[in-house]
């Protein structure tokens, strides 16, 4: 599906990406529009978090090609990559600087103005105004992955590439998650969301799919509830 203006955000077309004579991803298409929100489901090793990777440009696949906002992604395509927020396993913060200085420094990197301020704002809208002097590794789980979805958005991406987000948040932190991501794509932001739990996500996103053994077996609207999807699910991940 494009993107208001014609130009999808991102678009794929035969990723593989092997590991020795191991094939992670096999032939893997997605197109991703302004204002969609992408649940990826599967079993565990299904290559979902190495599509992602692929997706930020953090991996070369092995064959095939991504495009960000229309431009390959490759050395010279940094400007592209900075159209992506990415959350990941890991936190991407560093144990030795506090929170805000941790934002303050991507905020740099991303050539925002007043990044102390960007920083601040950040934390407060993640309700992390007051751990700001604290260190990454001073924090509970929970609160690690809100500070690491903050750094992810704080650029404001136009893509936004999440990993098992949820992970270790409480119930009212994951109500409010949703509630930003259901705001962000409302003003167009597209974002693929991987994840072990469709309920987490089932009303945030706009489109599903689901790999097995690197191939999509399944990619189509969120049409209906969750309960009518799940029998199929399971049926193809043996779930």
């Amino acid at each position: 599906m494009p993107s208001c203006d014609g130009e999808p955000l991102l678009v794929a077309r035969g990723l593989c990406r092997s590991f020795g004579r191991v094939r992670v991803l096999r032939d893997v298409d997605l197109t991703l529009a302004t204002g969609e929100a992408l649940a990826v489901a599967g079993p565990n090793g299904a290559g979902k978090s190495t599509l992602l990777r692929l997706l930020a440009g953090l991996m070369r696949p092995t064959a095939g090609d991504v495009r960000l906002l229309g431009r390959a992604l490759g050395g010279d395509a940094a400007d592209a990559r900075r159209a992506v927020g990415l959350l990941s396993h890991q936190s991407l913060l560093y144990d030795d600087l506090t929170l805000a200085e941790n934002l303050t420094f991507a905020a740099r990197l991303y050539g925002l103005p007043h990044p102390g301020e960007v920083a601040r704002a950040a934390l407060d809208a993640a309700g992390l105004g007051a751990r700001a002097a604290e260190s990454p590794r001073r924090l509970s789980r929970g609160l690690l992955q809100r500070a690491a979805i903050a750094r992810a958005l704080l650029h404001g991406p136009r893509v936004l590439l999440l990993d098992e987000p949820f992970t270790a948040l409480d119930a009212a932190s994951a109500d409010r998650l949703r509630d930003v991501l259901r705001a962000r794509r409302a003003e167009g932001l597209g974002m693929v969301i991987v994840t072990h739990h469709l309920a987490e996500v089932w009303d945030v996103a706009t489109r599903v799919a689901v790999m097995v053994d690197g191939r999509w077996v399944c990619d189509e609207p969120t049409a209906g509830p969750l309960d009518q999807f799940l029998p199929r699910y399971r049926e193809w991940t043996g779930a």
